[in-house]
């Protein structure tokens, strides 16, 4: 169970090995599956987390104790792994008279010291790495983040490594382990928080202490589930032809990603600024960032499935146009994307603004997190919602400059996001009731990626001409009809229903709400589509049908 780095945004990805184009369906399918059993298992540890220890302090500062490994990793070397040292690696397997292998020991070894000499100075930083991101909040426990980040911080080694060993089997065309090994985390995860809840005690909070057997179990547990994820591939390696020894000195190819990898450092230290000043907001409103960090991984869920997917297809497209110098092509790719992204995701936008309150509560509202909690997350939920799409969009929109390897456009986009998000998260902090803040902070996300969509058309439109952006809109505002339409009676139908059956309890009636307006709202919704003819609407829906065919 990782927390949702949302202010770094996606890792940017300028290239890597594709699946064969005959195989890609196939891999884009089976990588959907893996993402949904591993949203679907994250949801559950997060349920249990908030159901054992609730939505208050100890939640927030458990919540930002474990952001920092994963945005300390990024800071470190995650970005430009991914984004620049792997295509060299796709190269060296091609080139190299060893299929790369020499160049793939180099990369891990100098990984594998580089994280750990990392997480070596981020442990001994613990305290001051703390005070960054707590500052004076209000409702921050800087002993409590401490002791946590003691623990966790040495998860950074295995965060970095499993996203290096998962991008090289990728380019030996393994994608099933990568992708299934997030769920191995989410269940070590779990059974942590099963022992946790055995354990006898309670983590205080004045004084905090550090051998509290609850604060052990579930600081080391949650480091652990991150050991799991990264080993379980070694064996994989293995089989993939890949031994493994340690490999030192310099290799020549450093040189040719010296400029991106600083464009792409840039990149992610923006987004290390965007959730230091996120993290320190929420933490002045009791419960804001685990709120907005619950209500996050729902709406990710998706994105995850549909629009990750839709990018691993596009992706190799407008590469190839791109290499090609062939702009109508990359610009049509541009544009399908853009209004897939809509017609698949539009709807689920939909059900999350109408049901967000009631997704809180039933899913969010038991144990010690009680109603106000689950209430809490689902109208950060609701009212953030509408941040989906802009967000799919911008990420696509991202991946056409990498595609035409510009890594310097992408890293001043991003500055204009982050810039926006801080405004808007100090706006929200001088007007937003301490119960409030989640949605706030929650709202201020989601428009600094509208205005991140905004900004990447304008720049895609002086770089290459026409977009197609008429074209594009009116199949927005079609999604946009066709889901308020479908929705507006799914809501009418779950309110009659409710009075029918004469419900009071509100988790009950949340329940009830959160089925039918799902059941009735997303079919409606794509039906009304087809209804309206759109062209794109036909190859959305046999995508999600393989889905479902193939499993």
């Amino acid at each position: 169970m990782t927390t949702p780095v949302t202010g770094l945004g996606t890792t940017p990805a300028t290239g890597g090995a594709q699946p064969k184009p005959q195989s890609l369906a196939r891999a884009s399918g089976s990588m959907a599956i893996a993402t949904i059993v591993s949203r679907v298992s994250g949801l559950l540890s997060k349920l249990l987390l908030i159901t054992i220890i609730g939505s208050g302090t100890l939640n927030d500062s458990y919540q930002a104790a474990t952001t920092l490994p994963t945005m300390i990793n990024e800071l470190l070397l995650g970005g430009v792994l991914t984004s620049v040292a792997i295509p060299l690696l796709v190269r060296a397997e091609k080139e190299d008279g060893d299929g790369g292998e020499s160049y793939a020991q180099w990369l891990i070894t100098m990984s594998a010291v580089l994280l750990g000499a990392g997480t070596v100075v981020a442990v001994l930083c613990a305290p001051l790495l703390t005070g960054l991101f707590t500052g004076d909040a209000d409702q921050a426990n800087p002993a409590l983040v401490t002791a946590f980040a003691y623990l966790v911080l040495p998860g950074i080694v295995f965060y970095g490594l499993s996203a290096l060993l998962g991008a090289i089997l990728n380019t030996k065309g393994v994608f099933g382990l990568p992708t299934w090994a997030p769920v191995l985390n989410n269940v070590v995860v779990i059974l942590t928080l099963g022992v946790y809840w055995l354990v006898p005690g309670e983590i205080s909070l004045d004084p905090v202490r550090m051998g509290e057997p609850k604060l052990l179990v579930l600081g080391i547990g949650t480091m652990l589930g991150v050991a799991v994820q990264a080993t379980v591939m070694l064996p994989a390696m293995r089989r993939s032809g890949i031994r493994f020894r340690w490999r030192w000195g310099w290799d020549r190819r450093l040189a040719e990603f010296g400029g991106l990898a600083f464009w792409v450092l840039l990149y992610v230290a923006l987004g290390f600024v965007s959730m230091i000043v996120l993290t320190r907001v929420a933490l002045n409103g009791e419960g804001a960032l685990t709120a907005y960090n619950y209500q996050w991984l729902v709406a990710q869920v998706p994105y995850g499935v549909l629009g990750v997917s839709l990018l691993t297809a596009l992706m190799p497209k407008m590469s190839r146009a791109a290499a090609a110098n062939d702009v109508d092509a990359l610009v049509g790719d541009l544009s399908l994307g853009n209004r897939m992204s809509s017609i698949l995701l539009m709807p689920f936008s939909a059900l999350l603004t109408v049901s967000g309150v009631a997704i809180g509560i039933a899913v969010f509202s038991h144990g010690a997190s009680g109603l106000e909690g689950g209430e809490r997350m689902g109208a950060a939920l609701a009212l953030s919602a509408f941040g989906l799409v802009p967000y799919a969009i911008t990420l696509l929109q991202l991946r056409v400059f990498y595609a035409l390897k510009d890594a310097r456009t992408p890293t001043l986009i991003q500055a204009v996001i982050v810039a926006v998000r801080i405004a808007l998260l100090y706006v929200f902090l001088e007007i937003s009731p301490p119960d409030k803040l989640a949605v706030g902070v929650s709202i201020a996300m989601s428009l600094s990626f509208v205005v991140g969509a905004l900004v990447g058309q304008l720049w895609l439109r002086i770089r290459l001409g026409r977009l197609r952006t008429g074209y594009t809109a009116w199949t927005v505002c079609l999604t946009v009809v066709a889901s308020a339409i479908a929705f507006a009676a799914a809501t009418g139908l779950a309110w009659l229903l409710v009075r029918v059956l004469g419900l009071e309890a509100p988790v009950a009636k949340a329940w009830v709400e959160v089925v039918v307006q799902t059941a009735v709202g997303l079919p409606l919704s794509f039906a009304l589509l087809a209804l309206f003819r759109v062209p794109e609407v036909t190859p959305a829906l046999d995508k999600v049908l393989r889905l479902v065919r193939r499993r």
